[in-house]
């Protein structure tokens, strides 16, 4: 384990390096002009994404479920000198995205960029409890996806292509150390990219629920640890390589690329404040994948800067 500590504190050291590093303008497709939303951004990393992009000259749009602390939030931003607009967003309210939507579209026309961090687990340390898990799963996978369909059509058409980025976690890994889904057939399905559909991921989660509720979960071949969480995040990132499939069949000029990454264990209230990597260094690969200049990339998966497998 020590090997892999003083790894990954290396691999955060060169990454605050490279953030001081300022991009030319040949890589700068972004203005003043160009709005980028996060959602569940008023602490933690979602914050911290917020600050960076706007510290890159964005506008940013701060999204929170509770409009009192994320009208805070913004305003801690905006006394900094941050372009930092604010409105509530409960991704579980088809009525409050659909007002979201409306404020987008009636302030500022379009949205360039959209990162997606709003989300929940109940578990923290060795807990794990799933008592929690249908409001996991439609937090983190369909109140996701909801804002996403929302959002796409509000997406703006130009050549360096929209960016849709969504906040999820190694523990959604297929074949992950500490979180295996040893569930073969569902393994098999969701490694399939070429086949794999939105039906295949919602069946999924279904399956899982429908354990939980029947109290048969344990012997599903689940993730052991943190489990609804990792179902949830396991979901997400299949829904992202089918988004990235879907997407790339628009035309040039109409381009959408939709990636995922993975923050680390990040101090924030979601770990307990457990974490061993800074809000800062949590943030930093989903604000680089947001800004990448040559951004063909899409359906992939990141942590620390570098791609990693499903």
């Amino acid at each position: 384990m020590v090997g892999s500590k003083e790894k990954r504190d290396k691999r955060l050291q060169q990454i605050s390096l490279l953030r001081t590093i300022p991009y030319s303008d040949h890589q700068r497709w972004w203005t003043s002009e160009t709005v980028a939303v996060v959602t569940g951004a008023n602490r933690g990393i979602g914050f911290e994404m917020v600050k960076q992009l706007a510290g890159h000259g964005l506008t940013v749009i701060l999204t929170s479920r509770d409009e009192n602390v994320g009208v805070e939030a913004a305003k801690v931003l905006q006394e900094g000198g941050f372009n930092v607009d604010f409105h509530r967003l409960d991704i579980l309210d088809s009525s409050s995205i659909q007002d979201f939507c409306q404020w987008i579209k009636d302030k500022y026309g379009f949205v360039d960029v959209l990162i997606n961090n709003a989300g929940v687990n109940y578990n923290v340390g060795t807990h794990n409890s799933v008592e929690n898990s249908h409001m996991v799963i439609s937090t983190n996978y369909n109140g996701t996806k909801n804002i996403i369909k929302a959002m796409i059509p509000l997406m703006r058409q130009a050549s360096p292509g929209a960016r849709i980025v969504n906040v999820t976690s190694r523990l959604g890994r297929l074949k992950g150390r500490h979180s295996k889904l040893e569930n073969e057939a569902v393994r098999a399905k969701l490694m399939d990219v070429d086949s794999l559909t939105e039906d295949i991921v919602d069946e999924t989660v279904s399956e899982f629920l429908k354990q939980v509720e029947e109290g048969t979960w344990e012997s599903g071949g689940w993730p052991h640890s943190f489990t609804d969480y990792s179902v949830s995040k396991m979901a997400v990132n299949a829904y992202t390589r089918v988004l990235a499939k879907e997407l790339s069949e628009r035309p040039e000029g109409e381009k959408i690329y939709a990636n995922c990454f993975c923050p680390g264990w990040v101090k924030t209230a979601m770990t307990g404040y457990a974490g061993n990597i800074s809000a800062e260094d949590g943030a930093d690969t989903g604000v680089w994948l947001a800004l990448l200049p040559d951004q063909a990339i899409t359906g992939k998966f990141f942590a620390e800067r570098r791609e990693i497998s499903f």
